[in-house]
């Protein structure tokens, strides 16, 4: 069985990694690794936890110049 799918909404995602709402934009518009968002309605997205959590452990492990496994 999955683990259940948990959704960060904007405001987590930029506490989470401690960025400004500017810096996720401007990550989405220009870093192709960054996750995308998943769209909750027809104002609101928010964040695939499990997206989030390896992106920043591949941003670690390339400031460590570690080779991802």
């Amino acid at each position: 069985m999955n683990p259940p799918i948990r959704i960060l909404r904007l405001k987590d995602v930029q506490q989470r990694i401690g960025i400004s709402r500017p810096t996720v934009y401007r990550w989405l518009d220009k870093d192709p690794s960054f996750p995308k968002p998943v769209s909750l309605g027809s104002h609101s997205i928010g964040f695939v936890e499990s997206e989030i959590d390896a992106w920043l452990e591949a941003r670690v492990r390339a400031s460590r110049g570690e080779v991802a496994a």
